[in-house]
């Protein structure tokens, strides 16, 4: 009997263990499902940017402030007429700019201080003195003009506005009775080009405004633009 009651609390001994493996391996199971559930979930997250980029734009305006067209009609020997040019960057980038001169000539005679006549073809009828802001590019001879070219020694940022290359010209000193009632025009003109990828970064702002001023001619050659021949 005893042994008897020895296999019936083994069998059931061993059918509890059954239980606890099978109870074990369904939880197992139920964990093992949790975890592929959890890799089928992934944290996601995205961004974006829009770079936008707005083309600049290298604008110049001409001003003579001083200049006076109507106290100009009379013009006596030696007279001193206001004329200021000068040039502001109404643009939004920084710019390199320029400012071309032409000077009617004419075979005239004229008077030193002295009084001395001095008969010579080809005379400048206006003379200017520049200011120490400028730099002279080129001097040459187009028709009847004397064209003198100059750029600024400073980079003009949007908004400012370059100094006066002069204040005044000068008529020459003119015998009378050899250009009585004739006009004449001292013509400017304002050129500019973007400071960036046109005139290197060494030297001065004077000579690295003197190289872009070939890359402007050349771009501007039959334009518009085009600087004076």
């Amino acid at each position: 009997m005893k042994k008897e009651s020895a296999i019936r609390n083994a069998q059931k001994n061993d059918v509890k263990i059954k239980r606890k493996v099978v109870k074990t391996a369904a939880i197992c199971c139920a964990a093992g499902a949790l975890a592929a559930g959890g890799t089928m979930a992934y944290l996601t997250d995205y961004d974006k940017t829009v770079n936008e980029f707005t083309v600049g734009k290298v604008d110049i305006e001409l001003q003579e402030p001083n200049w006076k067209p109507e106290e100009n009609t009379k013009l006596e020997p030696s007279q001193q007429i206001r004329k200021d040019p000068q040039v502001k960057n109404i643009g939004k980038n920084d710019a390199f700019v320029y400012l071309e001169v032409s000077i009617p000539m004419a075979d005239v005679i004229t008077a030193d201080e002295a009084g001395n006549r001095i008969d010579r073809k080809n005379t400048e009828l206006f003379t200017f003195t520049k200011k120490a802001d400028w730099t002279s590019l080129e001097t040459k001879t187009s028709g009847q003009n004397k064209i003198y070219t100059f750029a600024y020694n400073k980079i003009l940022k949007p908004g400012q506005t370059s100094t006066t290359l002069f204040d005044t010209i000068t008529f020459a000193n003119i015998i009378e009775g050899q250009l009585d009632t004739r006009q004449f025009t001292v013509p400017v003109r304002a050129y500019s080009i973007q400071t960036v990828n046109t005139g290197g970064d060494a030297g001065t702002v004077a000579q690295q405004a003197a190289a872009a001023y070939q890359k402007y001619v050349k771009q501007n050659n039959g334009q518009a633009g085009e600087v004076t021949k």
